[in-house]
């Protein structure tokens, strides 16, 4: 048994992948299984994976037989996991050399399930980075403060885990860019205690990025937070009803955000895909459960929870012209 696994999945990474990959064979703990799962690149990031291969057998390299996204290509290398303690590594992004060190350790000094790696937001094209702020006047957490901070981000969500949580959580793949993250809400949620170290997971933020291109595949969080409340509401937990009060509030809130970007974004969009949103809102209001939004928000013009999809983008609109004349 290793004493880390490190999953990366792959797709058409070539400029980056390199970066990364180097970054796991230059690790200062070298007792390291490292999953690279190939989703079906169209350009020589299988080739660069096996070339890695042969070189170093900590490299364990597969592909899955269509392209699936990253909850899928994640969960394949999660059955070949062989660490006491699990990560991931996007391939754009990399690992300080002593990233996994400082992580492994601190998980044993503090007896923690999860810890969070300090993240570092590397800006592509201005070559900047940038430290991402924690928003929390603490350093350790339990299992409910963390999911709760997690819902906005203010800790974010990279992080080293027992392979218990990992393996009893895989990655939900109803969505395929969203989804992931409700394995990092549940990753949280059910760690006795999630601490911070000074190993560094520098992010690559650039255009190409798949979260940051702008298409009909904003929606899919939709999709996700309906699968996230599905989850939680499976769960047997004491403290039930606070996190799916909670969670209620937080879906609502990027259902609003959805509608924002299409009133924004409303002329992109040809007349199919035009149904396809409309399809997504008018079965997604209807589940909201408006008991568990508070009041102070829900007399806020633009965040009543109203079911009717006619009712509530004329609401929606009234609101959003109202933003726009304020200059908002």
């Amino acid at each position: 048994m290793a004493k880390v696994t490190v999953l990366t999945a792959v797709y058409n990474a070539e400029p980056y992948l390199r970066q990364c990959l180097d970054s796991l064979n230059n690790q200062t703990l070298t007792d390291c299984q490292f999953i690279c799962i190939d989703d079906c690149s169209t350009d020589g990031s299988y080739h660069i994976l096996q070339e890695y291969s042969k070189t170093d057998s900590r490299f364990q390299i597969m592909q899955t037989p269509v392209n699936s996204g990253i909850a899928v290509t994640r969960n394949l290398g999660l059955t070949f996991a062989k660490g006491e303690y699990i990560t991931t590594l996007d391939a754009d992004d990399w690992f300080s050399p002593d990233a996994l060190e400082l992580a492994y350790k601190m998980l044993q000094e503090k007896q923690a399930q999860c810890v969070l790696f300090q993240l570092i937001r590397f800006f592509e094209e201005k070559k900047q980075e940038e430290l991402y702020p924690i928003r929390s006047d603490k350093t350790e957490w339990n299992g409910e403060e963390a999911f709760q901070l997690s819902l906005d981000w203010s800790i974010h969500g990279l992080y080293m885990a027992e392979a218990s949580v990992y393996k009893r959580f895989t990655y939900d793949d109803s969505s395929r860019i969203y989804s992931d993250e409700n394995s990092t809400h549940l990753h949280y949620l059910n760690a006795k205690k999630i601490t911070l170290c000074q190993g560094k997971y520098y992010y690559r933020i650039h255009a190409a990025s798949m979260t940051h291109t702008s298409n009909i595949h904003r929606f899919d969080r939709m999709i996700a937070d309906e699968s996230m409340k599905r989850q939680l509401v499976s769960l047997a937990m004491t403290n039930k009803q606070t996190i799916l009060d909670s969670y209620e509030t937080h879906r609502w809130l990027h259902i609003v955000d959805c509608y924002w970007y299409y009133f924004l974004h409303h002329d992109v969009f040809s007349l199919q895909e035009h149904q396809e949103i409309k399809a997504l809102f008018t079965r997604f209001l209807p589940t909201i459960e408006s008991q568990r939004i508070s009041w102070s928000l829900k007399c806020k013009l633009g965040y009543y929870p109203f079911r009717s999809y006619q009712v509530f983008c004329f609401w929606e609109n009234l609101y959003f012209k109202l933003r726009k004349l304020m200059g908002r």
